[in-house]
């Protein structure tokens, strides 16, 4: 019913999925991300617990390919699913079970993995995983979503379109981005819309917020109101619309 990526940026050790299907909101079973600890795609005959429980075991220090073994010999539908992972050392491991729905099956490289079921065919994948190793040139988000795309140019899934997400941990507990298209005609534009609205104020508020190392964050709040007004006057003096569909703020 999908298909996804799950990559671990070696440089800054973010971690992220993207993933699209036609499956009504499948952003909120498929990916599960622990900041500093791994991502977990769980997918096809979608058993959630591979992503909590696979999680937990990789807190434990269990290896991937470990994870995906212990997880397949306690659920006699295992060859109804799928997952692919990866931990904070960027070691990954894919499995696909033999009773998937074609065409299924995965692709694990370095630092990334793609996986698919339901699909037009293995070149979904194939192409997926050539565009994101490709396009270094891009921010680790922007790679994920043209990986996705270059996944959709070549077939997607073979049922058609309904939703899509990008979820990217940074070393935190909470999610840096999380963006998610339930129910839509063509998901990853919208998804791409979504991540256009998030560039105009909502990263650089994310940018801001406290963490383990810093507890306060930034606290004082006209830093980014100031970076936030430069950024939309840009806008407006370059003619662009803003991206967003909410009603126009209005100061006073």
């Amino acid at each position: 019913m999908t298909w996804s990526i799950v990559a671990r940026d070696p440089e800054t050790g973010y971690l992220g999925i993207a993933v699209a299907s036609r499956f009504f909101a499948a952003g909120a079973v498929v990916p599960h991300i622990c900041g500093g600890l791994g991502a977990i795609a769980t997918q096809a005959f979608v058993n959630p617990t591979y992503g909590t429980d696979g999680l937990v075991l990789l807190a434990e220090g269990v290896a991937p390919a470990e994870i995906i073994s212990r997880l397949r010999m306690r659920d006699d539908g295992a060859e109804q699913r799928q997952l692919h992972l990866i931990d904070a050392e960027g070691r990954n491991a894919a499995f696909t079970g033999q009773n998937c729905i074609d065409w299924a099956g995965h692709l694990v490289d370095d630092h990334v993995s793609v996986a698919g079921n339901m699909l037009a065919g293995p070149q979904v994948i194939q192409q997926t995983l050539l565009v994101y190793k490709d396009r270094t040139d891009l921010s680790f988000a922007e790679r994920l979503l043209a990986a996705m795309e270059a996944g959709e140019r070549a077939g997607g899934d073979k049922r058609g379109r309904q939703a899509a997400a990008l979820k990217i941990y940074r070393d935190q507990d909470y999610p840096w981005l999380d963006l998610r298209v339930d129910d839509h005609a063509e998901p990853l534009v919208e998804l791409r819309r979504l991540y256009a609205v998030a560039q105009e104020r909502f990263i650089h508020v994310a940018e801001t917020m406290p963490t383990r190392a810093n507890p306060h964050g930034m606290i004082d709040r006209r830093v980014i109101d100031e970076k936030i007004a430069a950024l939309e006057a840009a806008r407006i003096a370059e003619g662009r619309s803003s991206a967003s569909h909410a009603t126009p703020l209005i100061l006073v």
